[in-house]
């Protein structure tokens, strides 16, 4: 309990003063143009110093904090495995949202969703927000900047034409040589669609830049007929099988070649900033040989705990898994119905699934290596800043769940997140909560260049180069929209260093667990009269959440 309270005292300090010097009263709403912050002080500099370090982002899809091989012997990622040793990894860094779009705009704004206004899948990122984000920043102030890969800013299934070039109906606006600018970055190469469903039909003609290149490999609808064929064995795991895609066709290794590409062409005379994202392990588990056979579904370890125990849960636990979703579009209702859903496995089921995703993260690791040698190759890589992280992470059978849901165990919450570069520590561990959030700050940090508003991100550096600094919470949120599971939801999350509460604010449920004595998060203990004191000081911290709430906000678009 004393390191909740030291969170709260820390906390509630640095808010008071933010309300002090924005003459706020405490625990007020604001609703806030985002366009019009101040600029907080960060050094800056006009020279475009070569010195100033180039920056490589790579992001995986949905990847579990236990699944690199510096966390679990079982996994082979001997690439990102030597980021650590060479660098600084985080192991209490969580997501400040638990999907994709709301967690990647905060990666790029610095922003929690509910300030950046991003607080459901299908809400898309307003250009003007995210082309003030660290890349349009960047770029300003001399960086080259580039995405490569899956965005995800903006919704693809939409009701309507929205306009962006992620939108399945706007594509005649963006042709094979379009290449950006798109949301502050200046040359941008999409991979849209990214994971493929067989419940989520390819459009034709297709839109990103490889999925037009991937429907060009070999004959005519040749590349997606070997995605969908299954080289077995099958044993009828959800959402899995041995794709017969090759992977020199597959998206991970497009998306390394095209980064690479990337590196190839810059020259040294100006700093770079490149974001890579790759769309696995994100279902469908569909991983290409040889990779899908290098684990050994018989030796997979499985979660202790892998049956359901929803009576033990607050309310909304069960009722996300049973409410039907609130679409009219039918081919959209289906695909949230079952292909965001995964029935009941059994053991056999469950070991080949997780065989498959660890296959899959395994060749990202081995194209992680790839632009790892090309930044060897092209002298770059003694200045440069290279993050590896992911999105959020993923159930996988624990506690019987599966994917992602609004259930913020440490498996969806937790995730790696992997720094290396001049100056910072080697084969340091940080054990103080922390965010991908926090990225932003950083890399504003080490390019010497001040952010276009005042951030809620915290740059890492002092922790990076071995400072002492602490970290008392850190924060996630989601206000889940009808349309994903039938029931709308206002979950606001804090965690500490020993403890991490939910609290669902139409209701007034929430669950409350003791990490330190209860990894596994087994026993509620929101209601416990034991914990009504530390219950209370998390309230405390999550009211103390830093930074204001755009409002309204917007209705979704689309289904993501």
């Amino acid at each position: 309990m004393f390191a909740v309270r030291s969170s709260l005292r820390s906390i509630l300090a640095q808010r008071s003063a933010a309300n002090a010097r924005a003459g706020n009263r405490p625990g007020s709403s604001v609703s806030v143009s985002i366009g019009v912050y101040n600029h907080p002080t960060f050094p800056h500099t006009d020279s475009l110093m070569p010195t100033r370090p180039n920056i490589l982002l790579i992001t995986s899809d949905q990847q579990r904090a236990d699944c690199y091989g510096f966390e679990n012997p079982d996994i082979r990622t001997p690439h990102i495995d030597g980021l650590a040793r060479d660098g600084t990894r985080f192991g209490a860094c969580i997501t400040p949202n638990l999907v994709c779009q709301p967690s990647r705009a905060s990666i790029l704004t610095g922003l929690l969703p509910l300030t950046h206004g991003v607080w459901d899948n299908g809400v898309d990122l307003d250009p003007k927000v995210g082309a003030g984000g660290f890349a349009g920043t960047l770029a300003a102030a001399g960086y080259a900047t580039a995405f490569l890969g899956k965005a995800h800013f903006a919704t693809k299934s939409t009701f309507a034409p929205t306009g962006t070039p992620e939108c399945n109906k706007s594509q005649a606006r963006y042709g094979p040589d379009w290449t950006g600018p798109y949301m502050g970055f200046q040359h941008v190469e999409l991979c849209v669609l990214g994971h493929m469903h067989r419940t989520r039909a390819l459009e034709d003609p297709p839109c990103g830049h490889y999925e037009r290149w991937l429907v060009s490999r070999g004959n005519p609808g040749e590349a997606i007929e070997r995605w969908k064929r299954d080289l077995g064995p099958s044993v009828g795991a959800a959402q899995t099988w041995h794709s017969a895609l090759p992977a020199a066709w597959h998206s991970s290794s497009w998306i390394a070649d095209r980064t690479i590409d990337f590196l190839s062409r810059q020259g040294g005379e100006q700093p770079f900033c490149a974001w890579a994202s790759f769309p696995d392990p994100h279902h469908a588990f569909d991983c290409p040989e040889p990779w899908s056979r290098l684990y050994d579904p018989k030796s997979v370890r499985l979660p202790e705990h892998r049956r359901r125990d929803l009576e033990r849960r607050p309310w909304w636990h069960k009722a996300v898994l049973e409410g039907k979703p609130q679409l009219a579009d039918p081919t959209m209702y289906k695909f949230r119905a079952e292909g965001s859903r995964v029935p009941d496995q059994s053991d056999e089921q469950l070991a080949h699934m997780s065989a498959n995703y660890y296959g899959m993260i395994s060749h990202i690791d081995h194209n992680v290596g790839r632009m790892l040698e090309a930044l060897d190759r092209y002298g770059f890589a003694g200045n440069t800043l290279v993050v590896y992280t992911t999105d959020h992470g993923e159930l996988l059978g624990n506690h019987g769940l599966y994917l992602k849901h609004p259930i913020p165990y440490e498996d969806l919450l937790r995730i790696g997140m992997v720094v290396r570069g001049p100056g910072v520590a080697a084969g340091q561990v940080v054990r103080e909560p922390t965010s991908t959030l926090d990225l932003a700050a950083t890399f504003y940090d080490y390019s010497g260049v001040a952010p276009a508003r005042a951030l809620q991100s915290r740059s890492l550096r002092t922790l990076l180069e071995g400072g002492d600094e602490t970290r008392p919470v850190a924060y996630s949120e989601w206000h889940v929209h009808p349309s994903r599971c039938g029931v709308g939801l206002k979950l606001r999350t804090v965690r500490t260093r020993t403890h991490k509460c939910t609290f669902e604010l139409e209701s007034g449920a929430g669950e409350l667990y003791d990490l330190a004595n209860d990894p596994q998060e087994m026993v509620n203990r929101f209601d416990d009269p034991a914990y009504a004191g530390v219950r209370r000081e998390l309230h405390e911290l999550m009211l103390a959440r830093p930074g204001e709430f755009v409002q309204p906000l917007a209705e979704p678009i689309g289904m993501a």
